[in-house]
């Protein structure tokens, strides 16, 4: 464990750094998959492409393309554009794209341009959100999810 020494004047990445760990130890204890692999994207990284992944994936920089994983925090500062297919997401930073995600979590700093497709939607007060909501039963199907993220053999 690291200590740090403060003089009560924590910076803004600071805050979000803290904020967006305390969300994936609350997603960590939430989730019903123990032992999952958990990656960030750090601020200083910029990342255009495809990004699938079955764990945890934190992203504090920008991210430009498709995005899959089982759990996704986009984090204050953060900055996602394209479409975000997860089980469970929480956005804190700013999402430009279409969403299709079981349950989905908009913090108080959080910013989507976009539609929304999900079985849960919460949406803290401050956060922003231009486009239209669809409740859907299945808004990701769980077993075609598990199917996209596997690599494609060019035998079959």
């Amino acid at each position: 464990m690291v200590f740090a020494k403060t003089n009560g004047n924590e910076s803004r990445s600071d805050r979000a750094v803290a904020s967006a760990q305390e969300e994936i130890r609350r997603l960590a204890r939430d989730s019903n998959a123990p032992g999952q692999e958990a990656s960030s994207i750090s601020s200083g990284l910029s990342i255009v492409g495809k990004i699938i992944g079955r764990g945890a994936l934190t992203i504090f920089g920008r991210v430009e393309g498709e995005l899959r994983a089982s759990t996704v925090v986009i984090a204050e500062g953060a900055e996602m554009v394209g479409d975000v297919v997860a089980e469970e997401l929480t956005v804190n930073g700013h999402v430009k794209g279409a969403i299709h995600a079981n349950r989905v979590r908009l913090g108080g700093t959080g910013v989507v341009e976009g539609d929304i497709f999900h079985q849960t939607l919460a949406i803290e007060e401050n956060a922003r959100f231009e486009g239209t909501s669809r409740r859907n039963e299945n808004a990701i199907d769980a077993q075609s999810f598990v199917q996209t993220n596997r690599p494609h053999d060019p035998r079959h």
